[in-house]
């Protein structure tokens, strides 16, 4: 018991460690957003400003043209939710269903392309928009999140696939329907929960992404939220640190609270399917 109870101690307190390291970054953030210039260059910071203001949100604004930023990562966001979200659904059924060895293959496929890096895809990416003419588009913006997105919407769908019991999809072609009918009548429904969660989860990773957004996008008036807030860093490196703070926190509101609706489905996802009734 002894034994026990130090081990419960010691995993009680890595966690909260680990609560603390994820923490400690964003609560700093909040923390230099509302601080004035002057308490920014204290050599001696302290967490809660002495004399909060709004000053650094207000410059942020003039600055940089941060409404327009956050228009273009909504636009793209959520076109690549949907369309990614429109391309998994028939494919997790099929995928879920069907088990051959070219279903397994494609398991097999989505995740390994899981680990692929950014480099290795974006020139045959570019590529490819160039030839489609996409190239510093949001269309094509959108083209390349979907592609990204793709492989984890499959994976998170098939485990809710695979949770629908197949009777229901015996019982509805008993009546006449067909493989189409069935999925849209259905199974459709039933997945209801898992296509929100996985359209949310796509429309994160679209809003957060920078790299793409960075390579593909070269007219200011395109740019997404992640790459105008780079702009807040001078030539030579220096950072105008209050704007900048504020800016990245109202960037990165959208995804606390998205993230906070869908964390407990996302886990169901990568769970459901995974115990046979």
């Amino acid at each position: 018991m002894r034994t026990s109870g130090a081990a419960r101690i010691g995993q009680y307190t890595a966690l909260l460690g680990y609560l603390v390291f994820l923490a400690f970054p964003l609560l700093w953030l909040i923390s230099i957003a509302f601080k004035p210039p002057r308490e920014l260059g204290s050599p001696h910071p302290t967490w809660i400003p002495e004399n909060p203001t709004l000053d650094n949100f207000r410059q942020a604004f003039d600055e940089q043209p941060l409404l327009d930023a956050a228009l273009n990562s909504l636009v793209a966001a959520l076109g690549a939710a949907v369309v990614a979200v429109l391309i998994a659904t028939p494919m997790a059924y099929v995928m879920a269903r069907r088990r051959t060895l070219l279903s397994r293959a494609a398991t097999g496929w989505v995740v390994v392309s899981q680990a692929f890096p950014f480099v290795l895809v974006i020139i045959p990416l570019f590529l490819v928009l160039k030839n489609l003419r996409l190239i510093d588009s949001v269309p094509g913006l959108i083209m390349v999140y979907v592609v990204w997105a793709l492989p984890f919407a499959l994976w998170m769908l098939v485990g809710y696939v695979r949770a629908v019991p197949t009777e229901l999809e015996e019982a509805a072609a008993v009546d006449g329907a067909g493989r189409v009918r069935t999925l849209v009548s259905v199974i459709a429904p039933l997945l209801a929960p898992g296509i929100v969660a996985t359209a949310l989860f796509a429309f994160i990773t679209a809003w957060n992404e920078f790299f793409f957004a960075l390579v593909l996008l070269k007219t200011p008036e395109k740019q997404t939220l992640p790459v105008v807030l780079t702009h807040f860093i001078g030539a030579e490196g220096v950072a105008d640190l209050g704007p900048l703070a504020a800016a990245a926190f109202l960037a990165t509101l959208p995804s606390l609270v998205v993230f906070a609706i869908i964390q407990k489905r996302i886990t169901g996802g990568m769970l459901a399917g995974a115990v046979k009734s």
